[in-house]
């Protein structure tokens, strides 16, 4: 039967910590030899960043599934039944979705009229975006949409 296990994203998300802590070691390191703190990142650094987001997000990604599928899946059709709770969550987080983009097209209306605008603020404004948006698609699908999870006989046409 198929699990979703927890244990490979616990120890993703350890080691994505341990790899960023190594990061800011070698930071501090180099800021001792140096006197001074340097702006610009070594390939090192840029490295344990880069292996220390892929572990957090294979992580992450781990205990989500975890959270929408469940540890075990069963056989058999899944009805939810969203409460009153999960209504106005869905609610909010469409009207704080709607906030942000009124607000990032705020921001290209100010930089194409005013001035240059933050590049971080975009980057910011437009993720926060589509973390919400990330978040409402995950609400309706483990409160609103149903599944349906179907056995198989193993054999099949194919000769292994």
């Amino acid at each position: 039967m198929y699990r979703n296990d927890t244990v490979l994203p616990f120890f993703a998300i350890l080691f994505s910590i341990a790899l960023f802590y190594a990061f800011r070691l070698d930071a501090i390191h180099l800021e001792q030899l140096a006197g001074e703190a340097k702006e610009e990142l070594t390939p090192g650094q840029i490295g344990l960043l880069a292996f220390s987001a892929v572990f957090l997000v294979y992580g992450l990604i781990g205990y989500f599934s975890t959270w929408l599928e469940g540890v075990e899946l069963r056989p058999g059709r899944h009805v939810p039944e969203p409460g009153a709770a999960v209504a106005v969550v869905s609610v909010l987080l469409a009207v704080v979705l709607a906030g942000l983009s009124g607000f990032f097209v705020r921001l290209l209306l100010h930089q194409m009229t005013v001035g240059p605008v933050s590049s971080a603020a975009q980057g910011v404004v437009f993720g926060s975006i589509m973390l919400v948006a990330a978040l409402l698609l995950a609400i309706y699908k483990k409160y609103y949409l149903g599944d349906e999870v179907l056995i198989e006989d193993e054999h099949s046409e194919v000769p292994w």
